[in-house]
């Protein structure tokens, strides 16, 4: 998890579409369970989207105006599964050092 002196990406943007942050002691807290939540919400409308994306390119008669929105919506779809991405691998916890998974370091 975060250690409590690191940032956690949050599955939002602020103003200008710049990322936010949150700083916080335990991932229990409120802002932090929002964010959990909000990561599942958009997950979850990604695999929706993506379905219907299924469907709506197998359809030889879908028009250039319902591909672009399909465009649209996969573009912003996947800002998402990039931001939850990247917000949880840094939260994945690191070892110290390499001895410790039974490897023996490598050396150059």
């Amino acid at each position: 998890m975060t250690a409590s002196n690191e940032l956690r990406l949050l599955p939002w943007s602020g103003p200008d579409d710049k990322p936010c942050y949150l700083s916080a002691d335990t991932p229990a807290g409120y802002l932090s369970r929002l964010a959990d939540n909000t990561e599942e919400i958009q997950l979850g409308l990604g695999v929706e989207l993506l379905a219907h994306a299924e469907e709506v390119l197998t359809d030889t008669d879908s028009d250039p105006e319902e591909l672009r929105l399909l465009a649209t919506d996969l573009t912003g779809a996947l800002r998402n599964a990039v931001r939850v991405a990247t917000s949880r691998g840094r939260r994945l916890a690191r070892p110290a050092d390499s001895a410790h998974d039974g490897l023996p370091a490598h050396r150059s």
